[in-house]
């Protein structure tokens, strides 16, 4: 199937913006290529003490016998649920490794926080940036030098992004990565939602809210509705950098063990035949746009219009807000999984999952099907589904995924839930923003009503208990941007806001903070950029202003003459959100971060 033409165009734009970057990166992956492996370039002392601890036959294979030694990353700790199933990993990894006569070491773990655990919390202004934290984890974790190749185990918000920005700054290493799946079904997402409004308009108690919330999140894996964590799953599966089929299989299923043993066996078959698939090489240009297209043709996470961005820096690669828009308009939307319909991550692996949406794309010519993966076969390996084969011996197979089991879940491109993307940038005299418009009704995709100022979440909650938001209105939140606090998840606001709609008022949100991945029915405008705290327009608004928010033209604009919106003066952040008034909760050890930040359509990075 021949490129489709923006695809194309956006392909040759991303490449020729990236051109100096990216022949850079290049540069130094290849010198680090040409380097000796590990226990010969190293001195004596150093090799000691890096495999000191090593059983005498690891030793004697890495050090007398050259053999590779994969490092493992590892963002295990048994509080989350997604991340708990990582515990016993490294060793079916060392002893995979073993079988196949080779060696692995956990070169470092890296911190994984949960956005559902902190969200409407001060710890959430830690978020954004434990995304840094980890690419520098990974980083300290893999500099000791001594690999052949890497293994990186993780799978939730910020965590996927964070190991894959450390990751491609050692680019010169053939890498794959390893998740856990998302838990089994339990109270849907739907269902959920109906007592988190009732709960926001005092209808049920804090004991209902708790059994609800408890029957949904009730064990190992990630949350199952397609937020960030899930997204990132596509994302990789698009990238080619897991075993194909990986990203939903439960924790405890019997394949789920063979899929790891599986990445030792991907990662060693490309050190050992010397095939040329480092991650920095794995991720370039088109792969970037790859992942880009998963993305929108599965309205995906919003989160990713900013880790994205982050990701493909790392690599040399330089892509905007533009490039997604761009690429909205062409690329329908082939899943509908909540947020944006019934079904959970389950019933979607069940319909046909990435594997399905992948193959689609690839036959309608809107994905790169001439890309490097991890994998021999190229991109073609991941539209199909792993399965053990019957006589129970632990070998794995691969089989077409078939026809969608569920259109309502997914769709083929030749007839999708909508012929463009579930993402639209918004401009206009408030700055740049995006909306994830797939979970939206079409008769919310333009909202225009009066102002309400906001200078953080819990004032916005606080008028909506005393009933000061029962009509039309925009909700602006500023001050939440990642130089001013860290661009919290503003989540919590969800249900509030929902129940407005729901008496029928014209309701949206204007933020420069984010709003998480599994943002749904209602229209918000997010990642105001340039953000309030440096100098954004959002710093202007008053209540009152109206306020024209208009999706399907791409718009966002405070309906005030030029005139006065040039004379307005700019709101100074109050004193009570300031570092000066003292934060807590570990949030002082980011200042430095939130000084250097870069906007959100940047990438937000702190590492620039």
């Amino acid at each position: 199937m021949k490129l489709n033409t923006t695809v194309d165009a956006v392909t040759r734009r991303i490449r020729g913006r990236s051109q100096g970057p990216r022949t850079a990166y290049l540069a130094r992956l290849d010198a680090a290529t040409q380097r000796k492996p590990g226990a010969d370039r190293l001195g004596c002392a150093n090799v000691a003490h890096a495999f000191a601890a090593l059983p005498s036959n690891d030793k004697l294979r890495v050090v007398a016998e050259k053999a590779p030694n994969i490092g493992i990353v590892t963002a295990f700790n048994d509080m989350l649920s997604a991340h708990a199933p990582l515990q016993h990993y490294p060793d079916i990894v060392k002893t995979e490794a073993r079988r196949l006569g080779a060696t692995a070491q956990v070169a470092g773990g890296v911190p994984a926080m949960c956005d559902g655990v902190t969200q409407g919390t001060p710890g959430m202004e830690l978020s954004l940036f434990s995304r840094d934290v980890i690419a520098m984890a990974t980083a300290v974790s893999l500099s000791h030098d001594v690999f052949d190749a890497a293994l990186m185990l993780g799978v939730c918000d910020k965590i996927v992004p964070g190991l894959l920005i450390g990751a491609l700054h050692f680019g010169h290493l053939p890498t794959v990565f390893v998740p856990a799946g998302p838990m089994t079904s339990g109270l849907s997402n739907n269902e959920k939602g109906k007592v988190r409004e009732k709960a926001a308009q005092g209808l049920v108690g804090r004991a209902e809210l708790l059994q609800a919330e408890s029957a949904a999140y009730h064990g190992p894996g990630t949350c199952t509705f397609y937020g960030t964590a899930n997204s990132n799953q596509m994302l990789l599966e698009a990238m080619g950098l897991h075993v194909p089929g990986t990203a939903f299989v439960n924790p405890g299923a019997a394949m789920r063990d063979e899929l790891t043993r599986e990445a030792v066996r991907t990662v060693l078959d490309i050190t050992k035949s010397k095939r040329f698939a480092p991650i920095g090489r794995v991720v370039d240009e088109r792969c970037i746009v790859n992942a880009m297209v998963a993305l929108l043709a599965t309205g995906g996470s919003t989160n990713h219009l900013i880790h994205w961005v982050a990701v493909a820096r790392a690599a040399g690669i330089l892509i905007d807000w533009d490039d997604f828009s761009a690429l909205s308009d062409v690329v329908p939307l082939l899943s509908r999984v909540y947020p944006n319909g019934s079904a959970d991550v389950n019933q979607f692996q069940a319909a046909g999952g990435p594997g399905f949406v992948i193959r689609e794309l690839l036959d309608a010519g809107l994905m790169h099907e001439d890309v490097l993966t991890t994998r021999t076969n190229g991109l073609r390996e991941y539209t199909r589904a792993p399965v053990q084969n019957t006589a129970g011996a632990q070998t794995l197979q691969w089989q077409d995924i078939g026809a969608s089991k569920d259109d309502t879940v997914v769709r083929p491109a030749t007839s999708p839930f909508s012929t463009t993307g579930g993402l639209k940038l918004l401009q206009g005299n408030l700055g740049r923003s995006v909306i994830k418009i797939s979970a939206v009704p079409d008769d919310r995709h333009v909202i225009e009503a009066p102002a309400r100022v906001f200078e953080s979440q819990e004032s916005l909650h606080a008028a909506f208990q005393a009933g000061e938001l029962d009509r039309d209105v925009v909700c602006v939140v500023r001050w939440q941007g990642p130089q001013a606090n860290g661009m919290p998840e503003l989540h919590k606001l969800t249900p509030p806001l929902a129940v407005l709609q729901g008496k029928g008022f014209k309701v949206a949100l204007v933020t420069d903070g984010r709003m998480s991945g599994a943002s749904g029915k209602v229209p918000a405008a997010i990642h105001v950029s340039p953000e309030a705290l440096a100098g954004g327009p959002l710093a202007k608004v008053v209540d009152g202003d109206v306020i024209r928010l208009d999706a399907p033209n791409g718009m966002l604009q405070v309906l005030v003459s030029d005139a006065e919106w040039a004379a307005r003066p700019l709101a100074v952040i109050p004193p009570a959100l300031t570092e000066a008034n003292g934060l807590g909760m570990g949030r002082e050890l980011f200042a430095g971060m939130r000084r250097n930040a870069l906007i959100a359509e940047a990438g937000a990075c702190s590492w620039l």
